[in-house]
């Protein structure tokens, strides 16, 4: 897999995933620009490779900006999304809507000039509701444009992901240029923000909450993912699927939310202290899992950190660029807003 050469437009590439898929961009040889209006990113992120990235800051809902950012690029990786944790979703569904807008002027603006690959950054929220209240391991082919019922997407940032897709595919049709979607699980790691649940548990806990508030009865399970995986399974994606056909990016592990907190407060070497498990907050789906089946056999890919490893490289991250102090005093803030 290389990038030498190619000219590459990550956009929302200033965010928690994208500024690593960058990172790993520039390694590859690829010549960089991210556009980010700054809702949830930061250039902070980009530091590292921030001489050798072409930055530019703007709302790609403006057909004039979604235009400027995408002349002369080969690849499109598309990131940029209003988002955020379980919370974020659940009280701010309008926002979440616009992503619709945005996804096809994104898509629009690059097809009209030429960009030649489209990877999208799409979500496990995209699989129907009803199949996620007992364990089964979601595959792509559960999702159905072509059956009446074949959809049925997780709250209104689910079906803005699932109708990304479809724009996606329907530029694909039409234009023949060459398209992919990666549905995400659950993604974690360094540069997250406490709306997402790791870093939210690791928040509570680097604060010293007590009671330490855990969202629901703590035995819901996703398939907690860690970044590189992610961004390893987008440039993969990318250089090996044209059809815009998805794939799971996700463990294939059913890890409850409980077992994460205990495996942070091990990891940080304290007690928890009393839990407070809180039943009335939206917690999502019961149970969600990915089959990794299909990225398997089209793209090589498997995961390759174990929520342990993650853990580690998150917990270290966290703790040496938060101030407790500051989290303490802000820790509402925090969880709630992006």
């Amino acid at each position: 897999m290389s990038f030498e050469g190619d000219t590459v437009l990550v956009t929302g590439g200033a965010s928690f995933i994208g500024s690593h898929l960058v990172e790993e961009l520039v390694e590859e040889g690829a010549d960089v620009r991210v556009a980010d209006d700054l809702s949830s990113g930061e250039r902070e992120n980009l530091v590292a490779v921030q001489e050798e990235v072409e930055f530019r800051e703007g709302n790609l809902k403006d057909r004039s900006f979604a235009n400027e950012a995408t002349e002369d690029i080969d690849r499109l990786f598309h990131l940029a999304a209003d988002h955020g944790g379980r919370g974020y979703i659940s009280n701010y569904p309008a926002n979440c809507a616009t992503n619709m807008a945005l996804d096809n002027i994104v898509f629009e603006a690059a097809v009209q000039n030429g960009v030649e690959k489209i990877t999208f950054a799409s979500s496990a929220c995209t699989y129907p509701t009803d199949i996620q209240q007992e364990r089964q391991r979601l595959q792509e082919d559960m999702v159905s444009f072509d059956e009446r019922g074949g959809a049925y997407a997780d709250e209104t940032y689910g079906w803005a992901k699932l109708m990304g897709e479809r724009s996606l595919q329907a530029f694909h049709e039409q234009y023949g240029v060459d398209t992919s979607s990666v549905r995400i699980f659950t993604a974690y790691g360094p540069r997250e923000n406490e709306t997402h649940a790791i870093i939210a548990l690791i928040a509570k806990a680097y604060a010293g909450q007590n009671p330490y508030q855990i969202w629901g009865d703590g035995e819901q399970t996703r398939n907690f993912t860690y970044v590189k995986d992610i961004t390893k399974a987008l440039r993969l994606a990318n250089e090996n699927i044209t059809d815009s056909t998805p794939v799971n990016a996700g463990i294939s592990e059913y890890i409850s939310i409980n077992e994460v907190v205990d495996a942070i407060f091990e990891y940080l070497g304290e007690e928890p202290g009393e839990i407070n498990h809180m039943t009335d907050k939206p917690v999502g789906v019961r149970h969600r899992a990915a089959d990794t089946t299909r990225a398997e056999e089209l793209l090589g890919w498997k995961p390759e950190y174990s929520l342990e490893d993650g853990l580690a490289e998150t917990i270290d991250w966290y703790t040496a660029n938060r101030d407790r102090e500051y989290v303490r005093e802000n820790l509402e803030t925090l969880l709630h807003e992006r």
